[in-house]
């Protein structure tokens, strides 16, 4: 049976149990922890949901949009049917618009219509976030090239919140900091997340980031290891919590399904070389079972 499952679970269970519940900038209140965190060893089990249905195809497309592509253009990834990006990206004028809660002059929090004007040169990006400060700064060439030729370093560090950069990104990285190691010939991981939409955000983001790690380990000839995660602000938003419960209920009654295994194509020795059409050639699934999909609103 899927550990993952289990731990994840575990989370969503605490916030419902003794979480807290606060407003936030969405409008929307969210249940939240201050922290948790997860430890996996990807030698054991490939860390992927079973008990709701999880699109790897979309997982790793994100993720290589940002450290391989390393790109600000949400239309990349609506070329390949990926959406998840659409609610930020910068309108033909260059302007980005939401509904958000603001302090007004007393502090109280109020509805407002935020219209934040980036220049149309910034058109279809997220501003300077994600890929683009990875592009600018050369962190995956920098940490391949580490890996490489100085595995014992220990200044292994991809960061994407720089200060200087972040009134004009659209949104600041949720999942901002990943360290990274080598011991006894595998490669670690230890990822940081400031803020982390439980349901929606963290399935996605611990595979996409396993999936990276196993990449990054076969083009530096190393076996996978550990992937330790720690999040800051662990929440469910009020509506999410009844798909919660459902998913919850599924795992109580079944239990969880088996671990799939992730099959890397072993042919590729550059991540750069890595298919990112919207078929994703070189990354698969093997036995990948779930409960089928659970649908759960988004907060801008």
């Amino acid at each position: 049976m899927a550990k993952w499952d289990e731990e994840y679970l575990k989370l969503c269970r605490t916030i419902l149990d003794s979480g807290i519940r606060v407003h936030n900038r969405t409008g929307i209140d969210t249940v939240k922890l201050p922290a948790w965190s997860f430890s996996f060893d990807l030698g054991e089990e490939f860390p992927i949901l079973t008990t709701k249905q999880l699109f790897i195809r979309q997982a790793v497309l994100e993720m290589l949009w940002i450290y391989q592509v390393q790109s600000n253009d949400v239309r990349w990834l609506r070329e390949r049917n990926v959406n998840i990006w659409n609610e930020w990206e910068i309108d033909e004028n260059g302007f980005w618009i939401a509904e958000q809660m603001l302090p007004d002059e007393n502090g109280e929090l109020k509805k407002s219509v935020v219209k934040k004007e980036f220049g149309k040169e910034w058109a279809h990006t997220i501003g300077t976030a994600y890929g683009w400060i990875v592009k600018k700064f050369g962190l995956t060439q920098s940490l391949i090239d580490t890996i490489k030729n100085n595995p014992e370093d220990r200044r292994m560090i991809m960061s994407l919140w720089q200060n200087d950069y972040l009134k004009t990104a659209v949104l600041p990285s949720c999942v901002w900091s990943s360290e990274w190691d080598v011991t006894n010939g595998k490669l670690n991981a230890l990822v940081h997340q400031r803020s982390c939409d439980v349901p929606l955000g963290l399935p996605f983001n611990i595979t996409q980031y396993a999936a990276l790690l196993c990449m990054l380990a076969q083009v530096c000839s190393l076996k996978p290891g550990t992937l330790n995660w720690s999040i800051k602000d662990a929440h469910i938003y009020v509506n999410q919590i009844e798909p919660v419960k459902e998913q919850l209920r599924r795992f109580d009654e079944n239990g969880s399904l088996p671990a799939p295994k992730l099959w890397l194509n072993p042919e590729i020795d550059d991540f750069f070389k890595f298919d990112n059409s919207k078929d994703l050639l070189d990354v698969k699934l093997i036995g990948y079972e779930h409960m089928g999909k659970l649908n759960f609103p988004i907060a801008t």
